[in-house]
């Protein structure tokens, strides 16, 4: 029973020593994950609402199906941008139809999860090299932070290449909203700051505070500082997600993607922070179940696809996570935000939120990876930068495919 329950391992016996550090880590990755999951629902194309989405079911899903007891579920960066990459190529964002397939395309992932965790497939992703993670790693966060720069600035930049907006922005300069600029740079100061002093302090939190503060009172909303302005509240409905072979058969490439890249994102964080527990193991195949089923849960009440993040897992460790409780306790939270918070981020800056986003992704870019296979391994260092450029250069789904 409980090779197929895994929170069977930890919910017996559990005690109050737990229980506190539970909550502890619940509370502080979950004052985290509500601007998170916002700015990351704003990088995949979709209101910012529906970050929030992601953030209830699916969390609550893997902590009960998952092997790892620290590892936090979400929306994260890397699968934010494939989101808005492929499901940007057959709609436009933020449009009823965009936000229709990105919520079918969790599910399809997490049936192909859920399949490969059933057939044991999980060795699969010991075919993609570290170089080839870390250099296509590397290049989507790079392209993730330019494809904020527009709202950092308060510039009118159109999708594309990261040298074509980088152009746009030499062309632009003039043109930037001096209020939004200082919200925009002043957030990421404050993230860095925040995140040196002490990696338990909700640096996203200080900034959403902040920005929400200036905007109210400084009017700053009629100097052109673009805000979020209303965000529905209650809790998501259940809904079966609108299918068509002709949908499923243009999303199959990025939902294979996402799938790939999610776990392979997932399983690394999660083993990682097991090799200083030793006291539960991560199973990669249970893994790859308890993220599909997230995925599959989740994309009945208006989630996009999900999986496990490097930060917020980083902290949730930190914080004295000892079992999936604390996930659920961070999903809690959330909901009680949809049912009774949300009109309270109505003057919330796109800027700050683009600011979480550029922090978020800054640790991705694995420069130190490249100096080690420089020194070591040239034609490993050659793998990783050809990766990276054909990232750059092509976009992200010609990247995975070079």
């Amino acid at each position: 029973m409980r090779k197929y329950f895994p929170f069977l391992d930890w919910i017996r016996g559990y005690d109050r020593s737990q229980f506190s550090g539970d909550v502890s880590a619940g509370l502080i990755v979950g004052v985290m994950l509500i601007p998170q999951g916002m700015a990351y629902a704003m990088l995949a194309g979709m209101p910012p609402i529906y970050g929030l989405y992601a953030s209830t079911v699916p969390l609550i899903v893997y902590a009960l199906m998952g092997t790892s007891r620290q590892l936090a579920v979400g929306p994260v960066a890397m699968v934010a941008l494939l989101i808005s990459s492929g499901v940007g190529a057959l709609a436009t964002a933020g449009s009823e139809e965009f936000i229709a397939l990105a919520i079918l395309l969790a599910l399809m992932v997490g049936i192909i999860q859920l399949s490969m965790g059933i057939f044991r497939l999980g060795f699969l992703v010991n075919f993609l090299s570290h170089p080839v993670i870390a250099g296509f790693t590397s290049a989507a966060a790079i392209i993730i932070g330019f494809s904020q720069i527009k709202h950092l600035l308060g510039l009118d930049i159109p999708r594309g290449k990261v040298h074509d907006i980088f152009m746009n922005v030499i062309h632009k300069l003039d043109q930037i909203n001096l209020p939004t600029a200082l919200i925009g740079l002043g957030s990421v100061a404050l993230l860095i700051i925040a995140k040196k002093i002490n990696r338990k302090l909700p640096g996203p939190l200080i900034v959403v505070v902040a920005g929400l503060v200036s905007v109210y009172f400084g009017g700053l909303q009629d100097h052109g500082v673009s805000i979020i302005r209303d965000i529905p509240g209650g809790l998501p409905a259940l809904n079966v997600p609108t299918i068509n072979a002709s949908d499923l058969v243009a999303l199959f490439p990025i939902a294979l993607t996402i799938s790939f890249v999610g776990f392979m994102e997932s399983i690394a964080v999660a083993k990682a922070i097991q090799a200083k527990h030793k006291d539960y193991e991560v199973i990669p195949n249970q893994e790859l179940i308890g993220l599909g089923l997230a995925n599959i849960l989740g994309s009945f009440f208006k989630a996009f696809p999900v999986t496990g993040g490097f930060s917020r897992t980083a902290v949730n460790d930190q914080a004295g996570a000892k079992t999936g409780m604390a996930s659920i306790i961070s999903a809690i939270l959330i909901i009680i935000t949809l049912l009774f918070f949300t009109s309270y981020f109505y003057y919330l800056p796109n800027a700050v939120l683009g600011a979480i986003i550029i922090v978020a992704v800054i640790g991705l870019i694995d420069i130190k990876e490249g100096i080690h296979l420089w020194k070591h391994d040239k034609r490993d260092f050659a793998v990783f930068m050809v990766t990276a450029i054909a990232t750059l250069t092509l976009g992200i789904e010609e990247g995975i495919l070079v």
